[in-house]
């Protein structure tokens, strides 16, 4: 027997990642666009790394708060009655490293062995990875694609509900496909998740990358203090932070000691100077994001009307987040074609399948980069396209 069989089964079990596979194929290429990982190619603005640069100098490098300073505390507090209106308490805030260990902290305090996770298919791999680690089982309910872009059917979410249903997970704008909520269709959700006494787990980390106002739809528009509604979030997207690894999980404040506690038990905190650029990140950003988003939305037009003009590429343009899910006539095989991609169009993207079975057919690109990469990557992609 080895040694790799003598470790835990949900452990042992846990799936690879498709887009890794195609990265790791593709990494070294020269002169490859890089459009299979979430982010942009724009590094942390200066004045966020100058704020992590000041409280290292400063000596912040000793153990801290477990849930975070008090100092970024408040300051999302401010950041989320900036966006999303009402008061907000620098208690309902909990620091976390990255959006990843807020996800996974909010499945140990809903779920254990044998509980069920609902979540949207096609999704990104993460979430569903991370519950069954934690021995939860996860349960895929697929998103429908129609004349009107993705959509969720809050039936078929209610018709997977089981006795051993703890959780529903949503993402939205979504990853993969940029399906985001109305309110009508979050209200359904909630007033589900009532109805059965489950958690939900709230996926709004590209709430601010929306292209049809100021910002998407959110759970915090129509619940109630007392709703069991965990939200998730990261610093990665909206300000060029993906490798800082900063996030923060949001729950009602009499939560709090329970999420330091499952801090203190996993990382015992973030750097206590990093939290200094996350500050600096809410309280000076936004206008860095507002560029961002409006870049992202030019680059997602230009890519749609690239790949449109083959005449053999289907796809819904996404209202919200940074990606394009789309499938090629004739393509079946996402993972073949993301390699063949690699070597034949020097464009890196991420196989549809690597999102679930409900994303087999499809590729994601993200369109988070300048303009000139994505037009370049879209002529590639399109000449790719004429033969296959």
């Amino acid at each position: 027997m080895s040694l790799t069989e003598l470790l835990r089964a949900e452990a042992r079990l846990a799936p690879v990642s498709g887009i890794e596979a195609v990265a790791n194929y593709g990494r070294d290429r020269k002169g490859l666009i890089p459009l299979w990982a979430g982010e942009s190619d724009q590094p942390t603005p200066d004045f966020i790394v100058a704020a992590a640069n000041r409280g290292l100098a400063a000596g912040e490098t000793f153990y801290t708060w477990q849930g975070g300073i008090p100092d970024l505390r408040e300051a999302l507090a401010r950041f989320h009655t900036r966006h999303f209106g009402g008061v907000f308490s620098p208690d309902e805030f909990i620091v976390t490293i990255g959006g990843m260990q807020a996800i996974v902290l909010a499945l140990q305090a809903t779920t254990g062995a044998g509980d069920e996770a609902i979540y949207l298919e096609p999704a990104w791999p993460n979430f569903a990875g991370a519950a069954g680690v934690a021995g939860a089982v996860p349960v895929p309910v697929p998103l429908s694609e129609g004349g009107n872009g993705w959509y969720c059917d809050v039936a078929r979410v209610e018709a997977a509900v089981t006795s051993r249903t703890r959780v529903i997970f949503v993402n939205t704008p979504a990853n993969p496909t940029g399906w985001t909520a109305d309110v009508e269709t979050l209200r359904a959700l909630l007033d589900l998740a009532r109805r059965h006494g489950l958690w939900i787990i709230a996926d709004e980390i590209y709430a601010l990358f929306h292209y049809g106002g100021r910002r998407a739809p959110s759970f915090m528009d129509i619940m109630e203090p007392e709703d069991r509604i965990l939200f998730v979030n990261t610093f990665s997207k909206n300000w060029a932070m993906t490798g800082w690894r900063i996030g923060w999980l949001r729950s009602h404040p009499s939560l709090a000691r329970t999420f330091e506690n499952l801090i203190q038990y996993s990382s015992s905190g973030v750097a206590q100077f990093l939290q200094r650029g996350g500050i600096a990140a809410l309280d000076e950003g936004d206008a860095f994001l507002a560029s961002q988003v409006k870049q992202a939305q030019a680059s997602r037009d230009l890519i749609c009307r690239k790949l449109a003009g083959t005449g053999r590429v289907r796809f819904s343009v996404p209202p919200g987040a940074f990606y394009l899910f789309f499938a090629v006539d004739g393509m079946q095989d996402s993972t073949g074609a993301a390699f063949d991609i690699v070597d034949k169009a020097g464009v890196g993207l991420a196989p549809g399948i690597a999102f679930g079975k409900a994303g087999e057919g499809y590729l994601r690109l993200c369109f988070h980069r300048r303009p000139d990469q994505i037009e370049e990557a879209g002529n590639r992609l399109a000449e790719w396209i004429r033969t296959v």
